[in-house]
């Protein structure tokens, strides 16, 4: 409340210091501040009486007052509802406490606040000319009686609603009022202190009431809008595509909803039924989903399988781990979803294996080298290496967002480093924790240097001994962002009482102390920062193979770049980073990296050249491998033969700029191809003499790199984990999620609304501060 006063205050005083310094004459420039000083006011306390904004605004109503000569406005006054009284507009705060609170108004009663009170209007002065008519209405909107005296003061146990302060209606046109001002027209005139034997809740029913029998009397139709069939079927089937495309976000149950049920009466839309958005409207838009999914799979000559969810992300826990996603991914670019798997717990990997065979065949029946390769988030050791030596023209490839989230893991394992610091922040948390005494003095610090005041989040036991990182970096991240205050707990008095009764204290201020300890301690916050950036860059980006090379030799740069940085030694953190590298590797990673133009080197004499002078001897020996494993033994020498020419001759000048031509992306600002499927299409119709290489560079060059697609929201995977046992139930959740899938995967939204309002809640400042924008708004 006393925020809301004083920013009434800077506003109002503002508002009378803004000039217009525009050319206009200085009695038009006064004019228009004056106008927009009026407009400023009332839409303050529009929104107050709908409970955003100071309670004086129900009595106190902005003014225009108006020059007798010129007819212009030349000053804003504020008017008293319950006693007529005038006062200046400068401190409308000041205006309230002094009139209204102090007992100056004689109208003015502490015990009980005005019930409603209606929306400003400009009113003139017996001195002042007629207004002109205002640039924009604010029609009065019915509120319930009950809801408006709630904002009043606290509740008294009898309601009583004195008759001086109601407002007199005869100054509203239109005879629109609210429930409040009938019910006090009409009854309270009769008793000036009525009391109902329900309260304050009474007087909402009885307004009510009285609103019914005025409609008996004299039946009048409110005209409201009318929609002609067809539009309402397409409003409906909007409505629809929103809500399967939530993907459980929105409930079916909140159609039923009674306001959701006003909303649609106000726009002039029937009410729907729940039962109908789960029946034939799903199944109608579930066949249109899948009969535009096989066309387009039926329209490209070969494609690659991409299967995400086998990868625990949440142990024990429920969500997407339980929901496997298998997504089509075609030569164009596009990707087509084709059906959702639900498991729980530990999934062998035969199992895996039999599910992608049985996507695969489900596609292309008994054509199966349509399918060029399958990529997916687990299994590479056993199920996709069987499918690739069983079928000899597939490349199976691992995921390479989770191969550098797994990296994370891998230093946590392996790096002294990552334990040291684990265990001094798991000691420091548990300690501030659990110390009520110290806990106090770091709350009261954190409020201080932040405006947040909480715990530490401390990883469970569980997750501290089996080294699980992700838990250990939330914690990690907390004292990061709490060192000045922690910083200062030591340094309180209350600190070094208790450090002198407890050793553990005073071994937690040596540590808080220690400037090495925080070395250490941004060392490792900086690395897997790093790391998770250049994941996260992956999940968005979902690069193609050709990429995954450049990828991990940026990955190494900015590591030794971090080394340097914090002094440490490259030796035992190059050993995991390689060690992971070819837990990740695979052949065609190399052999995409030679074939796709899109990484040709220009080199001295002019030509754009294949980059085998990036690659190592065994990387060299890989691309000659695959080349031959993917074409059949007659071609098998031919194809190697072309890869020679290909390796001396390269590309055409001219297409090799063209197909690396880049523009600037209008959303990330970076630069990036400009054309993508280029790289494709000048093998299929510029490089024909390379017959034998051109068939593998096609069918490789387009591969993803990773498996990451749809992300489906965490309300449905509870609704699954709910009802995983009924079929019915299981088929609906099925189509459900392939409508929702197949529509982001056509717009290319790889995000999930959750994670969207999450980011939208942390910028969100929480403060709606009308009045500083009806400032910003006047001072245009």
């Amino acid at each position: 409340m006393a925020a809301t006063n004083t920013t009434t205050q800077t506003v109002a005083a503002g508002m009378e210091l803004a000039v217009d310094t525009s050319s206009a004459s200085p009695d038009d420039a006064a004019a228009k501040a004056v106008t927009k000083r009026y407009e400023g006011l009332a839409m303050v306390r529009t929104k107050a009486i709908k409970g955003k904004g100071a309670w004086y605004w129900a009595h106190l109503e902005p003014i225009l007052v108006h020059n007798t000569d010129t007819g212009l406005p030349k000053a804003v006054k504020l008017r008293c509802a319950l006693c007529e009284a005038i006062f200046s507009a400068s401190n409308p705060s000041r205006t309230a406490s002094e009139h209204l609170k102090r007992g100056t108004c004689p109208n003015f009663s502490t015990a009980s606040k005005p019930i409603s009170s209606p929306s400003p209007i400009s009113t003139s002065l017996p001195n002042s000319a007629p207004p002109p008519p205002p640039t924009s209405h604010h029609n009065p909107r019915k509120r319930s009686s009950s809801s408006a005296a709630a904002s009043g003061s606290a509740p008294t146990p009898s309601y009583s609603v004195p008759l001086q302060g109601i407002v007199d209606p005869n100054r509203f046109c239109g005879g629109e009022l609210t429930y409040a001002s009938a019910v006090t027209t009409t009854v309270l005139t009769q008793q000036p202190h009525l009391m109902l034997s329900g309260g304050k809740d009474d007087l909402g029913a009885l307004a009510m009431l009285e609103d019914s029998v005025k409609k008996l009397k004299s039946p009048k139709t409110s005209p409201g809008p009318t929609l002609c069939k067809s539009q309402v079927d397409c409003a409906l089937d909007f409505l629809a595509d929103w809500v399967y495309e939530s993907c459980g976000s929105v409930s079916f149950s909140s159609l039923e909803h009674p306001k959701f049920r006003a909303f649609l009466n106000q726009v002039g839309l029937p009410a729907i039924s729940r039962r109908e958005f789960t029946g034939s409207r799903l199944d109608a838009k579930f066949e249109e989903a899948r009969a535009e999914s096989e066309a387009r799979i039926r329209d490209a000559m070969f494609f690659q399988i991409a299967s995400d969810g086998w990868k625990s992300k949440n142990a024990g826990g429920i969500g997407e781990d339980s929901l496997v996603n298998l997504t089509v991914n075609l030569p164009n670019g596009t990707s087509v979803y084709r059906r959702a798997v639900f498991v729980g717990g530990s999934v062998p990997w035969k199992y895996a294996e039999e599910v992608l065979w049985e996507t695969i065949t489900s596609i292309c029946g008994n054509a199966v080298q349509q399918c060029v390769g399958v990529v997916a988030d687990r299994f590479r050791i056993k199920a996709l290496r069987n499918l690739e030596s069983q079928n000899h023209w597939m490349v199976n490839l691992s995921c390479q967002f989770q191969g550098f989230t797994s990296l994370i893991k891998d230093f946590s394992k392996e790096l002294r480093l990552f334990k040291d610091v684990t265990e001094n922040c798991y000691k420091l948390a548990s300690f501030v924790n659990n110390k009520s005494q110290v806990r106090s003095s770091f709350q009261r610090y954190q409020s201080q240097e932040g405006g947040y005041a909480g715990l530490l989040r401390v990883p469970s036991m569980r997750d501290y001994e089996t080294l699980n990182f992700g838990p250990v970096y939330v914690m990690v991240d907390d004292i990061v962002s709490s060192a000045r205050a922690l910083q200062l707990v030591v340094l309180d008095e209350s600190y070094k009482g208790v450090s002198m009764e407890d050793p553990t204290a005073r071994e937690v201020a040596e540590m808080i102390g220690d400037v090495a300890f925080w070395n250490e301690l941004e060392a490792v916050h900086s690395l897997v920062k790093l790391i998770k950036d250049m994941a996260q860059e992956i999940e968005i980006e979902r690069p193609l193979v050709g990429k995954c090379l450049p990828l991990w030799d940026e990955l190494r740069a900015k590591v030794k770049d971090w080394c340097s940085s914090f002094h440490i030694d490259e030796g035992p953190v190059e050993k995991v980073i390689e060690k992971r590298f070819k837990k990740n590797y695979h052949p065609a990673w190399a052999a995409a990296f030679i074939l796709d133009p899109v990484y040709l080197i220009k080199d001295i004499s002019g030509k754009y050249l294949p980059p085998f002078k990036l690659l190592t001897p065994e990387q060299e020996k890989d691309v000659d491998k695959l080349i031959t494993r993917l074409v059949s033994r007659e071609e098998a020498h031919i194809a190697l033969m072309e890869l020679m020419k290909w390796r001396t001759e390269g590309l055409d000048p001219v297409y090799a700029r063209a197909v690396q031509m880049k523009e600037k992306d209008p959303v990330s600002g970076k630069m990036r191809i400009a054309n993508p499927q280029s790289s494709r299409l000048v093998w299929e119709t510029y490089l024909t003499e390379f017959k034998s290489l051109g068939k593998v560079a096609v069918r490789l060059i387009f591969l993803h790199a990773t498996s990451c697609g749809f992300k489906s929201s965490w309300s449905l995977m509870r609704w699954v984990s709910a009802n995983g046992h009924s079929r019915v139930s299981m088929d609906k959740a099925q189509k459900l999620i392939f409508i929702a899938a197949h529509s982001k995967l056509e717009r290319r939204d790889f995000s999930c609304d959750e994670d969207k309002d999450a980011e939208l809640l942390a910028l969100v400042n929480g403060e709606d501060d009308v009045l500083n924008e009806v400032l910003v708004a006047s001072s245009v």
